[in-house]
């Protein structure tokens, strides 16, 4: 008999969603099926992503209206775990090292707060990557490539994550060659993904912010580094790639909102 793998997830639901102008809450909570306005409503983004990720223990990273969201999964059986700082995917990696250390799972699924309409079939082929890597990125392939992180592949191996203040200043030919976009949805193998917390803990970034209209210098970790890591130490991080671009649409403002409800409307 095959001894089943057991799966724990993580969401990361701690940011401010300063972009969502007119809306005070946590973007969790924001809803996919629209009542009065994009803002009211019902079945909250959080809820979609929960109901879609597999079987298994399940934590919250919480920070910004961390009681309002609280108050609002009180029969979910979650652990929540506070980022006391917002310092990045990183820091919030780090924030639920103890959810981490104590489940009793072969493999973590970590994904964003605010991407709702990733599907489960996409979960369950990012987790099945892990059968022949260490850890696993979604990628998926948009018609414009913006801002987003780029996948530097070889060989079927993301070697690593390049942000785009780096690729931006690539040549066209070398930016045309890395077409598959980092979605911010990743699964790792437990035991390795543990052995490099603390080296994530030991390699803060300075970066500018914007705080209370001024910017300013503060200290981020960055979750992406772990694949450059990984590979560094002889470990494999494999890919799979969305169905398409709209499945992980990130609702970070009230346009990508309103298309987030109308293509759950079409679910």
């Amino acid at each position: 008999m095959q001894e089943e793998i057991k799966t724990a997830s993580i969401i990361f639901a701690a940011g401010m969603g300063s972009r969502m102008k007119g809306y005070k809450g946590n973007k969790t909570l924001l809803p996919l099926i629209a009542g009065l306005s994009p803002f009211e409503g019902s079945y909250p983004i959080l809820l979609n992503i929960l109901n879609n990720l597999p079987p298994g223990p399940k934590a919250l990273v919480l920070n910004y209206r961390k009681q309002e969201i609280i108050e609002s999964t009180p029969s979910l059986d979650l652990t929540y775990c506070e980022q006391p700082q917002l310092n990045g995917t990183g820091g919030a990696l780090l924030a639920s090292r103890g959810f981490i250390e104590k489940s009793e799972c072969d493999r973590l699924l970590i994904t964003m707060g605010d991407v709702p309409l990733v599907r489960s079939s996409t979960f369950n082929n990012l987790l099945e990557v892990l059968r022949d890597c260490h850890m696993a990125v979604l990628g998926f392939r948009p018609a414009d490539k913006k801002k987003y992180g780029l996948l530097e592949i070889d060989n079927d191996s993301v070697k690593r994550i390049i942000e785009w203040k780096y690729w931006s200043q690539y040549s066209e030919r070398d930016q045309n060659r890395l077409e598959i976009c980092n979605s911010g949805i990743y699964a790792a193998r437990k035991n390795e993904l543990t052995r490099f917390l603390d080296i994530i803990e030991r390699r803060p970034h300075r970066v500018l912010k914007e705080r209370d209209g001024r910017m300013v210098e503060v200290e981020e970790f960055f979750i992406t580094d772990l694949v450059e890591l990984m590979d560094e130490e002889g470990f494999r991080t494999g890919y799979t790639i969305a169905e398409d671009e709209d499945e992980v649409i990130g609702v970070d403002d009230l346009q990508s909102l309103i298309k987030a409800q109308e293509k759950f409307r079409q679910m």
